[in-house]
């Protein structure tokens, strides 16, 4: 399991959380019982830099706080375990950890996480397009996030 962490934002706090992220990521490898030898980047940015790829890439002319870039949509029947497996890109936008963590009367490392959570269950395929996988994705972002770090 690795991850690789770009900080194009330049802010030095980011670092701070990375045990947190490696605890999150192999939780919730273990727990969708995925191949441990995944890796995924995830790259911190201004908000104008989030805008901009939420804007080019999904045609959303806004900031946002989170945005992945999987590389597999499906995972295929059988894998080899000893080869890597490369997710994709997690896109977290420095400022909305802040902002959220204040919004919602919690921590910057809770928001930073949940961030980071929320990104790599949509490199392992998990969406909240409709009601019934939004609760599925956030019930399995609890369950991985509350043992790791308290609200």
């Amino acid at each position: 399991m690795e991850i690789v962490i770009i900080n194009e934002a330049k802010d030095k706090s980011i670092y701070r959380y990375k045990k947190d992220y490696e605890l999150i990521f192999n939780k919730a490898l273990t727990l969708l019982n995925r191949n441990k030898n995944s890796c995924c980047s995830v790259i911190f940015v201004t908000p104008e830099r989030i805008h901009e790829i939420n804007r080019d890439y999904r045609n959303i002319d806004r900031s946002t706080d989170v945005i992945s870039f999987a590389l597999q949509d499906e995972m295929e029947e059988f894998e080899i375990e000893e080869v890597q497996e490369e997710l994709g890109d997690i896109f977290i936008n420095v400022q909305a950890i802040r902002d959220q963590a204040q919004d919602y009367g919690h921590s910057l490392r809770r928001e930073a996480c949940f961030l980071f959570c929320h990104g790599i269950l949509h490199l392992l395929g998990f969406d909240h397009m409709c009601i019934e996988d939004e609760k599925e994705m956030f019930a399995l972002q609890d369950l991985i996030l509350d043992d790791i770090v308290k609200r």
